[in-house]
């Protein structure tokens, strides 16, 4: 997709299918795509720090909700990640014991499609696939898998500890040439952005193998 200078709003739903939803059954909220040429905010501290994979303090009174609601630089993963349960569960869930591998707006941006999207729905039902509520449904398991794909389900997590995402992936991480990679898929971590009551908040270059 195009960087823009303009934030991007795309539905989980395709456009002109919203009177499927009434009141006791509403649309998800559109989903804030933010273009990767978006620089950050004061909250997003220098990359290029010595300390950036190591935060000076624990904060023992948000929870990983809370965490990520401020990051302007990760809106787009933050959004969908908090759309519905049981993703929006666990991250406010005090005993989840998660680290969030959230990717930068920038690399949500360059992937070929977006999250919702599932090349294996397009071959079985072409330009039907996200149309009505079964549409809508795949679109959402999607999402559901694509967040799933970044929660791993430790923390602490520790180099060379092999643990598993939500969506039953195995992964551990090595630091190497002062890089900190997320393998096997050798995802570059930008930085650590906290450590919170029921987990740590990790910010990606690049987006986990979630299909």
């Amino acid at each position: 997709m195009p960087p823009t200078s303009q934030q991007q709003r795309l539905p989980v739903q395709p456009p002109g299918k919203e009177d499927l939803y009434s009141d006791d059954n509403p649309p998800p909220p559109r989903i804030k795509f933010s273009s990767g040429t978006s620089s950050g905010t004061a909250d997003d501290h220098d990359p290029s720090s010595p300390d950036k994979y190591h935060p000076s303090q624990i904060q023992p009174r948000i929870s990983l909700a809370e965490a990520i609601g401020p990051q302007r630089s990760i809106s787009s993963f933050g959004s969908v990640a908090r759309l519905r349960s049981p993703t929006s569960d666990l991250l406010s869930d005090p005993a989840a014991k998660a680290t969030v591998l959230a990717p930068l707006n920038s690399a949500i941006d360059a992937l070929p499609r977006k999250p919702w999207e599932s090349p294996s729905d397009y071959s079985a039902l072409g330009d039907r696939a996200y149309q009505g509520q079964q549409g809508q449904d795949r679109a959402n398991h999607n999402l559901e898998q694509f967040v799933k794909a970044h929660l791993v389900m430790r923390a602490p997590w520790r180099e060379g500890d092999r643990a598993t995402t939500w969506a039953g992936k195995q992964v551990w991480w090595e630091e190497k040439d002062g890089k900190r990679l997320i393998l096997p898929d050798g995802v570059e971590v930008d930085r650590v952005v906290c450590r919170v009551a029921n987990g740590e908040l990790w910010l990606l270059k690049g987006v986990m193998n979630y299909q």
